[in-house]
């Protein structure tokens, strides 16, 4: 059966997409696109190239491929940046082009815009093989869950996963477990998410948490580092 999807406008503009079945938004409906630069950027990505200066390439997981709005973003960050990032990302229902294709992250910010056709790119990419879709951005699309994801070793985990009250399994120690062994010393994860389980499954799995400010509209995220 086909889920249907709704797309919405969230608060600073910019898209997300309402599931009726579950009840539930891929973004906030505050700020899709203030809240994956805040929480996955700012906070993820940003703040571990921060700190390891130098360390090449940076290596991301993605745990919800989605709308490929935290995706886009790392790739014009490599750009911009001009540092390679190796991108594994997962994704067990993916997005028909009749539903990405409407999305506007792309427009958003002005002088992003050149950045445009690579939205689409990385929709399009085959799924279960890795390629570069850029001179600094390589990605590997994994068409499966994280339950039966081969992990690799990573800096910076975006765990854009749907909110515990929705799939609670994949906030539970198991498949958090799977996820920080895969962590290299001084990786970080990050969520939008700020449930007090969360941060006490990511202590007691080793990880350094750290409750910080949140996007538009919420008050805390949560940051665990992998210090060993």
């Amino acid at each position: 059966m086909e889920r249907e999807i709704k797309i919405i406008t969230t608060e600073d503009g910019s898209h997300s997409l309402y599931l009726p079945h579950l009840n539930e938004t891929y973004h906030s409906f505050h700020g899709a696109y203030k809240e994956s630069v805040h929480v996955f950027l700012l906070y993820g990505l940003e703040a571990w190239a921060a700190k390891n200066k130098g360390v090449q390439p940076i290596r991301i997981f993605e745990v919800g491929f989605g709308t490929g709005l935290n995706a886009w973003l790392a790739l014009v960050w490599a750009e911009q940046n001009q540092i390679p990032v190796l991108y594994h990302t997962i994704e067990p229902f993916p997005l028909k082009e009749e539903v990405y294709g409407q999305l506007n992250y792309t427009g958003i910010e002005e002088n992003l815009e050149r950045f445009t056709p690579y939205f689409n790119l990385l929709h399009k990419a085959e799924w279960n093989q890795g390629g570069a879709l850029s001179e600094y951005f390589n990605m590997k699309k994994d068409l499966t869950t994280l339950e039966e994801v081969q992990m690799y070793a990573t800096d910076v985990v975006f765990f854009d996963a749907f909110a515990p009250s929705k799939q609670p399994e994949l906030w539970e120690k198991p498949l958090l477990e799977k996820v920080v062994e895969a962590m290299n010393p001084g990786g970080v994860f990050v969520t939008y998410c700020a449930q007090g389980q969360l941060k006490r499954n990511l202590k007691g799995l080793g990880l350094e948490v750290e409750t910080l400010p949140g996007p538009p509209g919420k008050k805390e995220m949560t940051r665990g580092v992998k210090v060993k």
